[in-house]
């Protein structure tokens, strides 16, 4: 509100300064106020309003005569007045009581609005939107209050969901705050609104809040396909193929065979019908690769993609083979890559386990073996900390172990085979590829025991894809690029492009182009990690949860004084466990789940 200018102030005025009454105590240049409670201003002119001219010796004012507040606003509705005038019609007199009584009014707004020198009385229709207006606010605050109450009470009803949309919207990291939660004096954090939720009965442990929480969507809106071409490919469907994975792997992208000396690593091929900047490319690039959940699995490629391209799915399969021969020293000597159509029988890693004593197997076996111990030469380092599949069925979680075998072993040296062969190929061709490389550790390590593989593991340099080759350390191999998931990652499909590309003539990205492609797919692989671990992480707690009673083994990796870590290999959990017994690294203790924070992620052992 506007002060008075314009007036002369003497001892004695009734003022308004900031909504608040106050009496003139000297006039001047600056004016000495006083105010209720509060020691002497010195303000402006224009920084107070006179009210009344007084004089008031206390701003303890008497109560005003009784209004007559209705009959004043109906004689002058949809007219203006000043504040002076409304006070005398409503309470017969001006007086320094009335005035800030009229003054009350004003700024309750339901008869008149305005300033005290500029009063605008309600019309009827104005007054009484007004009054309906606050019927409808009374009303909401009546049922918030409600509302609050039986949240706190945790009684809530099925009708209250609507109203705990706000929660659920800080429980998935799309709101930073909500009233409801502040009301009730509740951290706004996605924890806290999570862990109010579970409490209420609104979400079960079932929720998985982090697909929304990260941003990803998993009703993705695929293109149609186009037509495979009529291509020339090479017939190697004479040779036993096989596709190695872990029982109930829905991806098979990647298969083993022989002829002669020669190691074939057989690849689907996508990038037959997924071209650079297509519909599905361009899909593909935004999700950056197949997204791994417990309870699902998002693709980047249209569902449709694992039955024409999977291997073994159909009685033949096209493929981009790479035929590759070691030299003494078990490095690639020579390699041939061909556009191929292959005929390929699936196995499990426990089945091919079984067949490694028999041809080709065990030759295959024999030649990685040989590519191995090429690579510990080079100071590839091995860690194989436990790891586990983790599905979910109706709300029901189970989690298996994945057994270590040497067909496992076998599959990753002649996957990481083809890889080098791809990476030495388009070197050799100038050809822009995607190259995975990895930075040594400052202190080399050999570990051999859960313990030292774990601090091993905490010395490892993240690894990074270039558009400039660089060794990978960690692989033991000076140069690599990861070719054999197209199915699955995108920066596989776009080397399968590549590949394809030059070998047929057609478009191959330049290096700009290259770079743009790396750096839309980095951008997102390091959200698609967290997403999956933190998943994981949610359903081995929901599991420990549906089974109180479990007995699990830990192995201490990690000791700080009274503090361990223990690695459970069972569910591939770390945690916490504070013990004052004289234990060792790599001992083993009986634990028990003795309670979970799902919302913080975090679950307590203790020690049997």
């Amino acid at each position: 509100m506007s002060g008075s200018p314009e007036r002369t102030f003497t001892p004695g005025n009734l003022v308004i300064y900031k909504t608040s009454p106050a009496r003139v105590v000297s006039p001047g240049a600056k004016i000495e106020i006083e105010l209720p409670g509060k020691p002497n201003l010195m303000v402006r002119s224009k920084d107070i309003f006179l009210l009344h001219p007084g004089p008031v010796s206390s701003l303890n004012l008497p109560d005003p005569p009784p209004s007559e507040i209705r009959e004043a606003w109906e004689i002058l509705q949809g007219e203006t007045t000043t504040l002076g005038e409304f006070a005398e019609l409503v309470y017969g007199e001006f007086s320094p009581s009335t005035a800030w009584a009229a003054y009350g009014l004003l700024r309750d707004g339901l008869f008149i609005r305005g300033t005290p020198d500029e009063v605008h009385v309600l019309s009827r229709e104005e007054h009484e939107a007004e009054e309906s207006s606050r019927e409808e606010r009374n009303r909401e605050t009546g049922e918030r209050f409600e509302l609050l109450e039986r949240v706190r009470r945790g009684e809530v009803s099925p009708e209250d969901r609507k109203s705990l949309r706000e929660v659920e919207e800080v429980a998935y990291g799309r709101s930073p705050s909500s009233r409801i939660l502040k009301e009730l004096g509740i951290t706004n954090s996605p924890q806290s609104a999570h862990s109010l939720l579970l409490k209420l009965g609104i979400w079960d442990e079932t929720v998985n809040p982090y697909i929304r929480r990260f941003a990803f969507s998993d009703e993705i809106v695929h293109p149609p396909l186009e037509e495979f071409p009529d291509e020339e490919r090479l017939d190697l469907t004479g040779l036993a193929s096989f596709a190695i994975d872990d029982e109930g792997n829905e991806d098979p992208d990647d298969a083993v065979s022989l002829d002669g000396d020669r190691l074939w690593v057989h690849v689907s091929d996508p990038a037959s019908i997924i071209r650079p900047d297509s519909p599905a490319d361009i899909i593909a690039r935004i999700q950056g690769a197949n997204l791994y959940l417990p309870e699902k699995k998002v693709p980047m490629l249209p569902p449709e993609a694992t039955g024409l391209f999977g291997l073994g799915i159909k009685e033949t399969s096209p493929a981009l083979s790479f035929g590759i021969r070691l030299g003494a020293d078990g490095s690639p000597a020579d390699f041939i890559i061909r556009l191929s159509r292959v005929k390929v029988t699936r196995l499990s890693y426990l089945r091919a386990q079984e067949m490694l004593s028999e041809s080709p197997l065990r030759d295959i076996l024999s030649l990685t073996r040989r590519f191995n111990d090429h690579r510990k030469k080079n100071g590839a380092i091995f860690i194989r900390l436990p790891e586990v599949r983790i599905r979910v069925t109706e709300g029901r979680v189970s989690i298996r172990p994945l057994p270590e075998t040497e067909s496992q072993t076998m599959v990753t040296d002649a996957m990481l085979l083809a890889g080098q062969a791809a990476a030495r190929f388009a070197l050799a061709n100038g050809i822009p590829m995607p190259y995975a490389s990895q930075e040594p550790p400052d202190n080399p390590c050999e570990p051999g025991d859960y313990a030292a593989m774990y601090a091993c593991r905490k010395t490892l340099r993240a690894s990074s894809v270039r558009s400039s080759p660089s060794p990978h350390a960690g692989l033991g191999l000076d140069v690599y690029s990861r070719a054999t998931s197209p199915l699955r990652r995108y920066l596989d499909l776009v080397a399968h492009q590549q590949i394809r590309g030059f070998l047929t003539g057609g478009r191959v990205l330049d290096a700009d182009e290259m770079t743009e492609r790396i750096g839309a797919v980095e951008s997102v692989t390091g959200a698609v990690q967290k997403l999956e671990r933190q998943s994981n992480l949610h359903w081995t707690l929901v599991y420990l949860g549906q089974n109180p009673d479990l007995e699990l083994r830990g192995i201490i990796v990690e000791k700080r004084g009274r503090t361990c870590t223990v690695l459970i290999p069972d569910i591939a959990l770390e945690t916490k466990l504070n013990t004052s017994r004289d234990i060792a690294l790599n001992d083993e203790v009986r634990l028990r789940p003795a309670g979970i924070d799902l919302p913080n992620l975090t679950a307590h052992f203790e020690a049997l």
